[in-house]
């Protein structure tokens, strides 16, 4: 028997008796399990997941590089790009050949690649850094702590998962292999614990997130809630500013929810935040953060996504004082965009349903000039889409949008849309096709814009909540066959088609919505199309309106409830 063969057997033989395994294709996740979605969707989350980790690499904590490189190798094998793969395993041995992740990776890629002496070489040193006998292994131990560290980070970029439920299991996993790497991890420096602690806390603030939309008992997220606290306590002792100033936000978060609560959390009360007020805490953050435009891009990121526009505007303010290049900066100049956007969109929301006067569009114009400023210098995807959505928005009536008011904004709108589309990427983005069928639509091209919306429920992910694009295509449908475009055999094949397909990919409680949306607004076409297909023997359609226009009554009488819950 040859030695490495010998060191292969022997290695086997080793992980059989150890309670981890190195690498990251054996890990629970829906990355490595059997794809659910078409090919060419997987391929588009993967990459949208790769795009937003090589921003983190700018960010990262000097011990979690490592973490984000094994993540980016792993999308990369799984997008079949197995040279980039190699080279980024490559790069975690090279810096740190103690590594026992880069070298079970590179074994794998290496055996896809048919590279048998190679892939053998790599189990051989596995090997010896795991503590084979009668090798020199220095300390195996602090080397599966970082093993199973990083492997608990990537389970924060998990693709696939199809159900909260799923995504619940997946972010507890990546918290149960944090809490194995503290068991093996006695000698690890405490900056490098803290880097721990900090990704640890993240995965337990989602997890809560998750808890609290399915409306989980408050005694099943009372001990992950308390835990986090604990952590967050020990991230603000870094020396990281990133983290330092993260932690404070997320503290404040935390803050925020103990209303969730009956009762006031004893984790509160242990850590010492007692009477402790939330905007304090973003207050240190952004005061941590001032003088560094990446982490003040961070926090207004989160400060969006919270709902604190206000407090949104002033942080990207804040960070374009100190560094107003576009190029450099595109960051602060894009966030700020989507919080006049968001705006916009709410004030038009509520002036629908007569909670408010007309939106302000004064917001578009602030949005197109900050996304115009990016556009010149760094164009992308995501930039195209944005400032095609500001476009389409000035370009339509804001009560009625079916009713255009600037059709150059229209057709500029459409220009932007093209150029995003251009990509591999972009042409799989579901929001796009969405967005161009309603700029279509409102320019009386029916047939066009159904096209458009077809393939955004094509692109939609099964599971999806996001029925927009189904509401739009059955209007769209609907308006063809008023206007003759479409006979009745036609429009019922067509309707017929793309109902079953939505049914099998929203649930039920949307699409019946969606239905409700389409009823109230065009109630003589609906009639009129039920008409047809009853005619033709195709009732489905009928039924579910009639089960819609039921629950519709149901809720008319009901008392109104959970608005905030919901939110």
């Amino acid at each position: 028997m040859t030695e490495p063969e010998a060191s292969t057997e022997d290695l086997d033989t080793l992980l059989d008796d150890l309670d981890y395994l190195p690498g990251h294709f054996h890990l629970e996740m829906q990355l490595n399990f059997e794809p659910r979605s078409p090919a060419k969707l997987r391929a588009r989350d993967l990459k949208l997941q790769r795009e937003g980790l090589r921003q983190e690499l700018e960010l990262v904590a000097a011990p979690q590089l490592p973490a984000v490189r094994h993540l980016l190798g792993t999308f990369s094998f799984y997008l079949e790009e197995l040279d980039q793969a190699r080279e980024r395993f490559l790069e975690v041995a090279r810096e740190d050949p103690g590594n026992l992740n880069a070298w079970a990776n590179l074994a794998h890629v290496y055996g896809q690649l048919g590279q048998e002496e190679e892939e053998e070489a790599c189990a051989t040193q596995l090997a010896e850094l795991m503590g084979l006998p009668g090798e020199d292994s220095g300390d195996p131990r602090l080397r599966a702590a970082r093993c199973l560290a990083e492997q608990g980070y990537a389970h924060g970029f998990d693709v696939g998962c199809a159900s909260l439920e799923e995504h619940a299991q997946v972010l507890e996993a990546g918290i149960a292999l944090y809490d194995k790497a503290l068991g093996y991890g006695q000698q690890v420096p405490m900056e490098e614990k803290r880097s721990w602690y900090f990704t640890m806390a993240t995965l337990f603030i989602r997890l809560d997130g998750i808890f609290l939309e399915l409306g989980s008992e408050e005694q099943k997220r009372l001990p992950a809630f308390n835990r986090t606290l604990a952590l967050l306590r020990q991230v603000l002792k870094t020396s990281d500013p990133r983290q330092q100033a993260l932690a404070w936000c997320y503290l404040g978060m935390l803050l925020e929810r103990k209303d969730t609560f009956t009762s006031t959390p004893m984790g509160i009360h242990d850590c010492g935040y007692s009477g402790t007020d939330p905007l304090d805490c973003f207050g240190k953050a952004i005061e941590i953060a001032k003088n560094q435009p990446p982490i003040l891009n961070r926090l207004a990121k989160i400060f969006h996504f919270l709902g604190k526009q206000d407090m949104a505007i002033g942080t990207c303010n804040m960070a374009l004082d100190v560094l107003p290049d576009p190029e450099l900066n595109w960051q602060a100049y894009c966030t700020r965009a989507k919080v006049h956007v968001r705006a916009y969109v709410q004030d038009l929301e509520r002036a629908k349903v007569g909670l408010g006067g007309m939106p302000d569009r004064n917001h578009l114009g602030c949005a197109k000039a900050d996304l115009e400023e990016v556009v010149k210098v760094c164009p992308g995807l995501r930039t195209y889409l944005d400032i095609g959505q500001v476009y389409y928005y000035m370009g339509v009536d804001a009560m009625r949008e079916l009713l255009a008011v600037d059709e150059a904004a229209l057709n500029q709108a459409l220009v932007f849309l093209a150029k995003a589309g251009e990509s591999e990427l972009g042409a799989t983005l579901p929001e796009l096709q969405l967005l161009r069928g309603k700029c279509l639509r409102v320019q009386g091209e029916e047939a066009n814009a159904a096209a458009c919306f077809k393939r955004t429920v094509e692109l939609d992910d099964s599971g999806s909540s996001h029925t927009e694009g189904f509401g739009c295509l059955l209007e769209a449908l609907l308006a063809q066959w008023s206007q003759a475009q479409l006979s009745d055999c036609e429009v019922g094949l067509e309707v017929d088609f793309w109902l079953r397909q939505a049914q099998g990919k929203y649930p039920a409680a949307c699409l019946r919505q969606e239905l409700q949306r389409v009823w109230r607004r065009h109630t003589d076409e609906v009639l009129g199309l039920a008409r047809a297909l009853v005619i033709q023997g195709k009732p489905a359609l009928v039924r579910l309106l009639f089960e819609s226009m039921e629950q519709e009554g149901e809720d008319a009488g009901a008392p109104h409830r959970g608005h905030a819950l919901s939110f």
